[in-house]
């Protein structure tokens, strides 16, 4: 694909609102997605990702959508402070599973003991599945997501002591 297609598709991508889109060039398959926008009121629930296309340039910024007070809630220090210094986090963006079907048992469950390298769980992005190995020897302390929970980079899934 080429620098001029690609910046085609992403003018596209912005002019029509999608939210997603997805492009398979082997055997062709494409998919297009258009959400509702989300207004939050008030309160502290979580706040919305935000993708954005800058116009011209074809550079992805993400963010996050603020709240009604402004807060957008990534900087509370209550949110990421977690109470351990042993977390294994994501290592990119995708929907996290627990289980390596949807009727096999989880990988892992809270007390748990685990050794560093063993399979915690996977992150689905782009259609690939990436296993997610424990960083250390220990005790499952707390699985910090759940199954099919969407997850950001750097976001804690587990905490091991």
């Amino acid at each position: 694909m080429e620098v001029n297609e690609i910046m085609k598709l992403i003018q596209a991508v912005s002019d029509y609102g999608l939210t997603s889109f997805e492009l398979e060039e082997g055997n062709i398959k494409i998919a297009l997605k258009r959400e509702k926008e989300t207004v939050i009121v008030g309160g502290t629930s979580s706040p919305e990702p935000v993708i954005q296309v800058s116009q011209g340039t074809g550079i992805l910024q993400t963010g996050v959508q603020k709240t009604a007070d402004g807060t957008g809630g990534e900087n509370n220090s209550e949110k990421n402070n977690i109470g351990s210094d042993r977390v294994v986090t994501s290592p990119l963006v995708g929907t996290f599973y627990s289980a390596p079907s949807p009727d096999a048992d989880d990988f892992i469950k809270v007390g748990d003991l685990v050794k560093k390298g063993q399979v915690l769980g996977i992150i689905e992005a782009m259609k690939l599945m990436n296993e997610i190995e424990s960083d250390f020897d220990g005790v499952v302390e707390a699985v910090l997501v759940k199954n099919e929970d969407v997850v950001e980079y750097g976001q804690p899934l587990f905490r091991i002591r």
